[in-house]
């Protein structure tokens, strides 16, 4: 029975999302890094005094599934007071990969000596150590990949432990713009810290905290009764990635999801998927946990508040040991970009055949991740850049899909081309859409993209895609998108640039990117479309 007036519950929905919006909104307008301020590749998100998720802004869907696992973390590894301010990265407590660092902050009103509410601020920073420039490279280990840090507090009573923050600093290749973007977090957090005590002061925290179960408990009665419509049945679905980038062997992602309308639950379970692997394309059981909160999440409306409340009758099960539930110390740069893509393609397939109608066909299924870094001979200063090249999305049952857009997983923006000159000694030479590599069908998938990058200075150039082997599928008849492509030119000749691999360029050489399309919906044969 509903204990609030829907309209009060609606402001409150909106007040708490605000707030994590406008947390958003200071971390990209005061972030050093183009990979931050440009693509926006952060996400913010509001918790309850549980660790529960009670609003997230719209940022990307692979930080902010899995971003309750870091709180959690935090919560159980320290003691977090008025004023402080934790910080970690740990893919196995609750990260993504070790560029993703998050910074967790507790909330607290007067009178009270209980955290009422978390905030929290994750964004990828350009470079975090490790073996390659960037930080994005193919690795046998975690220990290769940068700094690992794990629930720490970086910021005691108001004060930055200054100690805790030069041992990050000493660790990466761009500090000054590391110091940059972690101050641009921590203001975020201070943000939403000072927004939410602001929301209790006018409404009580008696009644804010009533407030936030029954926001919770409507997410829930959302998500069961779009499940007590679904099917009844067990469906499962495979694809693959093209190889781990040390060997040619394919790596298997299996799902089932089982749907139950007479209880109004699911559960997904990743049995059957290969195990861990050699390279960086392991994800973490957060990544699998996220996919399956994303896709069952897009089934709602779009004004369904998301949080907590919509996975209390969905599990999620992936052995131990898996490529969807890696060990350590394993690493896992690719498993956040790369295999997550892969995760939700599969979870698609599998739904597709229980609501056919609802599903798109398969987008892009890569981040095409381009990682350049070197010393810019415009400053003397080493550089990191970092960039997600977005794709073609797959067709819908009742439209074409879009072009040259980031699909599920990402939410972020290609870097824009006066943003990467001024900032990288680059120049791009092309950006395009891709022409017919949607596949075609009833409606047509939308096409990739094209960038060209001119290097100015000589630099390290490492590429993590897929996407090469297996196009991304069709649905009910229709065709799959072109596979993905990379090109190196230099004044020798061009040559094709392997899917995982990281290269030693020259200046004046240039990088041509070529994404995948999305694939397409529907029988050919009932559309004569071009």
């Amino acid at each position: 029975m509903n204990t609030f007036d829907p309209i009060e519950l609606a402001v409150f929905k909106s007040a708490t999302r605000s707030v994590a919006e406008e947390m958003g909104a200071v971390l990209r307008r005061t972030a050093f890094s183009p990979n931050i301020k440009e693509r926006r590749d952060y996400s913010c998100a509001v918790f309850d005094s549980a660790g529960q998720t009670i609003a997230m802004g719209d940022h990307m869907p692979v930080h902010l599934g899995s971003m309750p696992m870091s709180v959690r973390a935090a919560m159980d590894a320290l003691t977090l007071e008025s004023g402080d301010i934790a910080i970690l990265n740990d893919p196995f407590a609750g990260g993504t990969h070790l560029p993703d660092i998050t910074m967790v902050q507790p909330v607290f009103v007067p009178g009270e000596k209980k955290a009422l509410f978390y905030v929290a601020s994750r964004a990828h920073h350009a470079d975090v150590g490790g073996i390659y420039p960037g930080s994005m490279g193919l690795c046998r280990t975690i220990d290769e990949e940068g700094i690992r840090i794990p629930p720490t507090k970086l910021v005691r009573n108001g004060e930055t432990d200054q100690a805790v923050l030069r041992h990050i600093l000493d660790n990466v290749r761009t500090p000054e713009e590391r110091k940059g973007d972690l101050a641009a977090q921590t203001g975020a957090c201070r943000v939403g810290e000072m927004r939410l005590q602001e929301l209790v002061s006018r409404q009580g925290h008696e009644k804010v905290q009533q407030l936030c179960a029954e926001l919770l408990n409507y997410s829930e009665r959302l998500m069961r009764a779009e499940l007590a419509q679904m099917p009844s049945g067990t469906f499962s679905a495979e694809d693959f990635l093209d190889d781990d980038g040390f060997g040619d062997d394919l790596i298997r992602i299996r799902v089932s999801i089982t749907l139950n309308p007479g209880s109004s639950s699911a559960h997904v379970d990743f049995t059957g998927s290969d195990p861990q692997v050699q390279s960086s394309m392991n994800a973490v059981f957060a990544i699998s946990y996220s996919a399956t909160y994303y896709i069952f999440r897009c089934l709602l409306p779009e004004d369904a508040p998301a949080n907590a409340g919509l996975m209390r009758h969905i599990t999620v099960h992936a052995p131990e040991g898996a490529v969807v539930n890696a060990a350590p110390p394993a690493a896992v740069a690719a498993g956040n970009v790369e295999t997550s893509q892969r995760i939700v393609d599969v979870l698609l397939r599998a739904l597709a055949q229980a609501i056919p109608d609802r599903i798109p066909a398969a987008s892009s299924g890569t981040m095409n991740n381009l990682t350049i870094g070197g010393t810019d001979p415009r400053t003397g200063r080493p550089f990191a850049y970092y960039e997600t090249i977005a794709g073609g999305m797959g067709a819908r049952p009742n439209a074409d899909g879009l072009s040259g857009v980031h699909t599920h997983m990402t939410n972020s923006l290609n870097t824009p081309v006066e943003a990467l000159e001024y900032a990288y000694p680059f120049r791009v030479r092309r950006y395009a859409y891709r022409p017919k590599s949607g596949g075609a069908g009833k409606f047509r998938g939308g096409n990739g993209l094209i960038r060209e990058i001119e290097l100015l200075a000589d630099a390290q150039v490492t590429l993590l895609s897929d996407r090469r082997k297996f196009r991304p599928y069709g649905l009910a008849g229709g065709e799959p998108g072109e596979a993905g492509n990379a090109i190196h030119v230099s004044g020798s000749g061009s040559h094709e640039i392997p899917a995982k691999s990281s290269l030693q360029e020259k200046s004046g050489d240039i990088i041509s990117i070529q994404t995948p399309g999305g694939g397409g919906w529907g029988d050919t044969r009932s559309t004569h479309r071009e």
